[in-house]
This record gives structure tokens, C-alpha cells and sequence, in this order.
């Protein structure tokens, strides 16, 4: 149980990726806080750990708010007296249009909830973080690296996150505290499927043979590489945008629709996800009127 008895917050923790970390890092053996936003099923995902013997603490608020993500911090600090990992991995995908039609509205909720979560939670997290030696994870993209038209403010966001982490990584080594940042590609989430997310039919159906290994990632393979990035099997990496995107940065061309049938089956899962898709559920999505 590589992390067994640290003490873990995770955002988002509701759904998608999230999910899968909070049971990730619960079979793992960390004690978790788990947050989310007050539609967001993480109590349910907080009693699957606690019904297979895992510990788990409910955070419901939107860390976006100054008062809500000290109030997250403190939840950690009374229950466990210490936090050894933050995983900021709360944040939205929630429009598709062009930046001359993209709406502020749109705009300035992607900033809130990818950019000052991540910030609030590191900055209240770091006091407690320095003393445990603790470490950092923040969900980035690929699209931090490569732009995404259609969605220029989300990809703007995420290379946001990239620097941040690094910038926190080089300031805080003389403390002993790591940060890096995961940063998948198109993950089988709400977010890339056509009926729930901001990607229209046409995208959605393309993504598989954009991307050289001819699938999407699962959550459970992305809850995979922060467990390790947790882990003190990690003690080396610091300031790492850990890409995970199944080969679509280095690629050239429509590589994924090569790859036979056989190898675009995604690995048989074993965590317990119930909320793969439920991502989007209660948020308001935009998509440009054709």
C-alpha cells in the first residue's frame, strides 16, 4: 500500500477522474477529504471507501471560495492533524465556441473554477504541507501544451496550471515539498461525450483516431500516475507535467485510426466508478447555435 496512512484532500472528487483517484489513493490505504460542489455525488463516492473499509471525510463547497477552501484545509487538519498530499483536481469543461463567440460568462467561470481552486487550496495547504513534507498534484491537459481551438480560455487554463506547478515546485523544494502535474489527453468523462459535454458529435467521434493508441483513457489509468505521483516512490519528481494523453503532443496526423481493434480495448478496470459521466451533471454547458 504505497500510500498507506497519508493524509489526502482531493477536489472534485465527485466524478471522472476524481472519482477514481478517491478510490485509487483509499486502496492505497491514505485517509482522504473529500470535496465537491453541493450537486456533485461525493458522499456517495465517500461511502463505497468507508463501506470497503477505507476512511473518508465530505467536503461540499465550492473551493473556488476563499472561505470554502480554508474550510476544506481545516476539515484535513482537525480529523487527521495533518496533510501529506493536496490533489487539485477540481475544475470545468463547459463550452465550445470560437474565441470571438466564446461568452465571458464562460470565460470567467473557467478561471474560477480551473485557476483560483487550484490557488486557494495550495495557498492554505502549503503551512501544513512544508511541515509533513507533503506534496502537490494539479490536473493539467494537454491542451495546456497544445492549444485547443474551439476552446481557447480551457487550454489557456491549464497552461496556467502547468506554470503555476512548476513555479511552486522551485519555491517550495527548500521545504522538501514536491508538485507536479498530470496532464491526460481525452479521458472517458463527461467531458468528451457528445450528450452530456461541450463536444459536438463530429469531435467527439474523431478523438479516437486523433490519438495514436486508438482509445481514450479511463480515469482509473490517470488515478493511476497520481497515486504514484503521491507516492514516496516518486521522491525524485518534482516540478513534472506528467502527460498522459495516449501520444497525441508528439503526434503527426490521424495516427489512431492505424491501430487495429484488438489494441483499442481500454484495460479492464477494478476500481468500483459509479460516476464516470456524471460530470457535467447539474452545470450549465454551452455550445455555439449553428
Amino acid at each position: 500500500m504505497r500510500l498507506k496512512d497519508k493524509i489526502a484532500i482531493i477536489t472534485g472528487a465527485g466524478t471522472g477522474i476524481g472519482e477514481a483517484i478517491a478510490h485509487k489513493f483509499a486502496r492505497e490505504g491514505a485517509l482522504l477529504v473529500l470535496n465537491g460542489l453541493s450537486g456533485d455525488p461525493v458522499r456517495d463516492v465517500a461511502g463505497a471507501i468507508l463501506a470497503a473499509g477505507g476512511q473518508a471525510e465530505v467536503h461540499m463547497g465550492d473551493v473556488a471560495e476563499e472561505k470554502e477552501a480554508h474550510a476544506c484545509v481545516e476539515l484535513a487538519i482537525r480529523s487527521f492533524g495533518r496533510i501529506d498530499v493536496l490533489v487539485n483536481n477540481a475544475g470545468i469543461f463547459i463550452a465550445l465556441a470560437a474565441t470571438e463567440d466564446y461568452r465571458i460568462e464562460d470565460f470567467d467561470r473557467t478561471v474560477r473554477h480551473n485557476l483560483r481552486t487550484a490557488f486557494l487550496m495550495t495557498k492554505f495547504a502549503l503551512p501544513y504541507l512544508q511541515k509533513s513534507r507533503g506534496n502537490i498534484i494539479c490536473a493539467g491537459s494537454e491542451a495546456g501544451f497544445n492549444g485547443s481551438p474551439g476552446f481557447t480560455p480551457y487550454g489557456g487554463s491549464k497552461a496556467f496550471l502547468h506554470a503555476f506547478t512548476m513555479g511552486v515546485a522551485l519555491e517550495q523544494a527548500r521545504y522538501g515539498v514536491r508538485a507536479n502535474c498530470v496532464c491526460p489527453g481525452a479521458i472517458d468523462t463527461a467531458w468528451t461525450r457528445p450528450d452530456t459535454g461541450p463536444l459536438d458529435e463530429a469531435m467527439a467521434k474523431s478523438i479516437d483516431d486523433v490519438v495514436p493508441l486508438g482509445r481514450r483513457g479511463t480515469p482509473e489509468e490517470m488515478a493511476n500516475i497520481y497515486a504514484f505521483l503521491a507516492s514516496d516512490e516518486a521522491s525524485y519528481v518534482t516540478g513534472s507535467l506528467w502527460l498522459a494523453d495516449g501520444g497525441v503532443t508528439p503526434a503527426k496526423g490521424a495516427l489512431g485510426g492505424k491501430v487495429p481493434a484488438e489494441l483499442r480495448r481500454a484495460p479492464v478496470g477494478v476500481l468500483p466508478l459509479r460516476h464516470s459521466h456524471d460530470g457535467e451533471n447539474g452545470k450549465e454547458v454551452y455550445r455555439i447555435p449553428k
